[in-house]
């Protein structure tokens, strides 16, 4: 069963259920809120003041939530 199949029948439970089953989901990952990453602090603020101004200057385009949602799901 792939991702939208599971979402799409995730979307029918009741919203306490829907809290439940992300909750349980958030649960299994290891220390989400803790994502390895081999940049230093002072070298994620650089980049990402990097990419606010790339931003600010129009050198890129934003994506809005469905546009980077769909990007991730075609990329698969």
């Amino acid at each position: 069963m792939g991702i939208d199949q599971i979402a799409s029948e995730a979307l029918r439970l009741s919203p306490h259920d829907r809290a439940m089953l992300a909750q349980t989901i958030w649960e299994s990952l290891e220390t989400p809120y803790l994502a390895a990453s081999d940049m230093s602090d002072d070298e994620a603020i650089a980049l990402a003041k990097q990419r606010d101004a790339e931003l600010e200057n129009g050198e890129v385009e934003p994506l809005s939530h469905t546009q980077l949602m769909s990007r991730l799901r075609d990329a698969r």
